[in-house]
């Protein structure tokens, strides 16, 4: 197991990473803009239902059929409740999608996220002993009041958010990087890595995203391609600081529940930009949509 000195690190760089992330997230938010998608019923009833019934779901009947430890099942519930990642907007675009849908799918899944997972993952993971206050505070802190500072520095002064954006985002990616080297240089970290390919939490993930990206696509009915497509990257990607915070707040948490989240960075990266580029390949090009619309 770690020494204390490593668990200090790593729950310092969880933190400081959760919070980085949510307030680029904020700052990046158009609040108007999210708010006339919202106006959306059917995006919002099917982004609600994908996001924290079916692909929760999801997740839930794979623990049960995949023979997977129970600490990689409770690590894939977390992640499972948690949809939506910040650098979705990046993707969209990749998949030539409509950039419109992200604000209010990151609004609608950051707050609805912050709601449900306390009440659900005591329930659903079985590896996490702990009451709804004692995951739901470190979600308030660390992922709501940051979101909820950006959003509003960036609806005082959209010009001074949109300087600032560029610091933050580098800020995020050096601590992506710099989470995903402290934790895979522990010696557990290392072990538990390579644990994890032959415990099939890996293939457990891959099936996952995969399953939930396809399906959210293809049977979310009434809606465009191009909102389509960002209801299924939202639902390909996850916000990894919410999966976080829990683990800040319990004790004697199993680490190899976050070795699942961890490796959730990786792989959700691949499985979101191959959907990203079948995707663009669907969409219609310029000329295209302009013939249709005359």
């Amino acid at each position: 197991m770690w020494d204390a000195t490593e668990v200090y690190l790593v729950n310092v760089t969880l933190a400081v990473f959760m919070s980085l992330n949510l307030f680029d997230m904020g700052l990046r938010l158009n609040l108007r803009q999210a708010i006339d998608g919202l106006r959306n019923a059917r995006f919002v009833v099917l982004t609600l239902m994908w996001g924290y019934v079916l692909c929760p779901g999801l997740a839930y009947l794979l623990t049960r059929v995949v023979p997977l430890d129970q600490s990689y099942a409770a690590g894939m519930i977390l992640v499972a409740m948690a949809p939506g990642a910040p650098f979705l907007p990046a993707m969209v675009n990749k998949a030539r999608g409509d950039l419109s849908y992200t604000a209010p799918f990151l609004l609608l899944t950051s707050v609805v996220t912050v709601v449900c997972m306390p009440l659900a993952v005591p329930v659903l993971a079985k590896g996490i002993s702990a009451d709804a206050w004692t995951v739901g505070k470190p979600l308030l802190l660390l992922v709501m009041l940051p979101m909820l500072i950006g959003l509003a520095a960036q609806s005082v002064s959209p010009l001074i958010a949109s300087r600032v954006a560029p610091f933050t985002n580098k800020a995020v990616k050096f601590m992506t990087c710099f989470l995903l080297i402290l934790v895979f240089s522990t010696d557990f970290y290392a072990r538990g890595f390579l644990h994890s390919i032959g415990a099939y939490a890996i293939v457990t993930q891959v099936l996952f995203y995969s399953m939930s990206s396809a399906a959210s696509y293809w049977l979310s009915p009434g809606l465009k391609a191009s909102q389509k497509s960002v209801l299924s990257l939202g639902m390909s990607t996850r916000n990894l600081g919410a999966a976080f915070a829990p683990f800040l707040a319990i004790q004697h948490i199993d680490q190899q529940a976050m070795v699942m989240v961890t490796v959730a960075i990786p792989i959700q990266l691949a499985v979101a930009s191959f959907a990203a580029r079948q995707f663009a390949r669907r969409a219609p090009t310029a000329d295209t949509a302009s013939v249709a619309g005359d």
